[in-house]
């Protein structure tokens, strides 16, 4: 099968996971992205900003362009004005009897809320006219919330590709580095900014993210050192760390998530889920830095989880399964 890749010439993650994850799924020749998606195939960015890049393919994926004819899928991969435009030029085009999905990666728990921010429901309403879609993908699809029947969850989560060398051995023990943009993330801070060792390691209030001072393969790296590191929800409830740390082998303290996650962590077995309330955040951390058998034993089972359920062709495979191939 030949899918038509519809995106963003811009960092988009769950539409540059997907990506990837579909290329591993099906191969270069067979997922055409239109536009041609530079950041997709020369690797000219940092991470998180490269995680659609799939190297050593500019010649393929470009030559692929000009012999795909008929397609099996469309998927529209992002719920941005620029993608909906591109849709929009190819809608009136595309067979019946071809499906075709959008994904809305965004922060917002209603179907296309982002577009509300970033303008584009004008646009939405047009493209819709001319062809709906069949299938809709939702990162942030929140638990006990009606949606159409149409509408899938579909969050974050992680290429193994983007893995950068680990050394090994710890030099934190308690680490949240994040901008506050939820309520949650600065009462956690105020709760533990002067515990630990956090304000040593940079865990502190006002964090700005052009600041950081860990970025790209580093930030991954500085990850991978923390006894404990802690997740809480930002604009959305989905957030890469929730898929790093276990990804890195690390062991978290999270906020449960909101939304629908299909094989989610399990509780003390593959992460440790704090109160809604922070009531027992600090003792949490407390008792797994004095438990390393327990916490060393999590951070296992959590890899193993991404690795059997949480990687880009995971998700790839999500949605060939859902649209019925």
């Amino acid at each position: 099968m030949k899918i038509l890749y519809i995106s963003r010439n811009k960092s988009d993650y769950l539409q540059d996971i997907l990506y990837t994850g579909l290329v591993k799924v099906l191969g270069i020749s067979n997922v055409i992205d239109i536009p041609w998606n530079n950041k997709f195939h020369l690797n000219f960015k940092k991470y998180p900003r490269n995680m659609g890049l799939c190297r050593n393919t500019i010649l393929s994926s470009l030559f692929s362009r000009f012999r795909a004819k008929d397609f099996s899928l469309v998927i529209v991969a992002s719920c941005h004005p620029d993608t909906l435009k591109s849709y929009r030029g190819l809608a009136h085009k595309i067979p019946k009897s071809v499906p075709v999905v959008f994904v809305d990666g965004g922060d917002w728990e209603e179907v296309t809320g982002d577009l509300d921010r970033v303008g584009g429901r004008e646009l939405y309403e047009e493209v819709m006219s001319i062809r709906p879609f069949d299938y809709i993908f939702k990162r942030e699809y929140i638990i006990g919330k009606s949606y159409e029947k149409n509408v899938h969850p579909l969050p974050f989560a992680f290429n193994f590709d983007r893995m950068p060398p680990l050394t090994g051995g710890f030099k934190y023990d308690v680490a949240f580095w994040a901008v506050e943009s939820h309520p949650i993330r600065t009462e956690a801070l105020d709760l533990i900014e002067n515990e630990f060792d956090c304000k040593e390691n940079g865990t502190v209030r006002n964090q700005v993210m052009k600041k950081y001072k860990r970025k790209g393969a580093f930030y991954l790296q500085e990850l991978a050192s923390c006894r404990v590191s802690l997740n809480f929800r930002g604009a959305g409830w989905d957030t890469l760390r929730y898929w790093e740390v276990p990804a890195l082998g690390g062991f978290m303290i999270s906020q449960k998530p909101g939304i629908v996650i299909n094989n989610n962590f399990e509780d003390k077995k593959d992460i440790v889920y704090c109160k809604d309330d922070l009531s027992d955040l600090l003792d949490l951390c407390e008792y797994y830095l004095n438990h390393d058998a327990e916490r060393e034993a999590i951070a296992r089972s959590a890899l193993d989880k991404m690795k059997s359920y949480h990687t880009d062709a995971h998700r790839g495979e999500e949605v060939l399964h859902v649209c019925g191939f």
